[in-house]
């Protein structure tokens, strides 16, 4: 069995990205180099920034090729989310719409990372 702890996304400038995420999520970054980044998302699980030059340097990691998700209580907080985000011009790829497993949008971070915001379906 393994135990779940970290979320890494290769990046163009880890600095950078530890900012976006820290404003956006209100993430207390607790590593910030030129190379790589890193806050926790809660008590067991970390995400973090890496130069993708450093993370491979023969250059197979690319940023922007990842998601990743959260949830949120209801539909309501979702479209305060994306209103919020929004104002803040961080790009939308895929506004608020409903799925099959709940309301979701899709923005991006600065490497064009994609981050899905979910309101589940309850029941």
């Amino acid at each position: 069995m393994f135990d779940f702890n970290f979320v890494l996304l290769h990046v163009t400038d880890p600095l950078e990205s530890a900012r976006f995420y820290s404003d956006l999520l209100g993430l207390k970054v607790v590593e910030a180099e030129a190379t790589f980044a890193m806050a926790p998302l809660n008590e067991k699980v970390l995400l973090g920034w890496w130069l993708a030059g450093a993370a491979d340097p023969e250059g197979r990691g690319t940023p922007g090729a990842s998601e990743i998700s959260f949830d949120v209580a209801d539909l309501a907080a979702l479209e305060a989310l994306h209103a919020d985000w929004k104002a803040r011009d961080i790009e939308i790829h895929v506004p608020p719409l409903e799925m099959p497993f709940g309301h979701t949008f899709v923005a991006a971070d600065p490497d064009g990372h994609r981050i899905r915001i979910v309101a589940s379906k309850q029941g």
